[in-house]
């Protein structure tokens, strides 16, 4: 086996999804990602990254979480929702490194580790997932207010109903009880 064959190899086999993208278009992506998604790799390139999330208000809105830490040269990690492409949902653990820091999505290098399959129970909002991605990101309401252009008390208030709808106590149970076995 050659060497290229071997990162080719490594490439497609790593335990991780590992996309490449230049301003949110797969333009690479491996196996493992493919089958998490659940398409063929072909159908993915060349195509938005838009096909991975519920909505366009989600989409447009998770494009500028992060960018700060990139734009700084680092990297950013965050637990975030997808969709597959037959509509089920799955947590996974996000991490994004740029490789142009001064225009961050030109040329972006991207790995989805799944945290398993999002929950059964009560289906979510739009306002919901952003605030459950605030906070498994470990952003205060202040914080995820701030990000989404909301009040914090608005922000509260989402916090307290998916808490009664969930049945837990506190943040760290609802994200248990999203992420955990069944």
């Amino acid at each position: 086996m050659t060497p290229e064959d071997f990162a080719e190899t490594a490439f497609d086999m790593a335990p991780v999804g590992i996309v490449l993208a230049q301003h949110r278009i797969i333009r690479a992506c491996n196996l493992t990602f493919a089958t998490m998604i659940g398409v063929d790799r072909t159908a993915l390139l060349g195509r938005s990254f838009r096909v991975l999330y519920e909505d366009d208000a989600e989409f447009a809105r998770l494009r500028d979480v992060g960018l700060a830490a990139l734009r700084g040269g680092g990297s950013y990690t965050d637990q975030r929702i997808l969709r597959r492409t037959d509509g089920s949902r799955f947590w996974c653990r996000f991490r994004a490194r740029t490789l142009a820091p001064g225009d961050p999505l030109s040329r972006i290098v991207m790995t989805y580790a799944p945290l398993g399959d999002a929950r059964p129970g009560p289906e979510l909002t739009p306002r919901e997932r952003d605030v459950i991605s605030g906070l498994s990101r470990g952003s205060t309401s202040k914080q995820i207010a701030r990000d989404l252009g909301l009040s914090p008390r608005t922000v509260e208030d989402v916090r307290a109903r998916l808490l009664r709808k969930f049945k837990v106590r506190n943040a760290a149970e609802l994200l248990a009880r999203l992420t955990g076995p069944g």
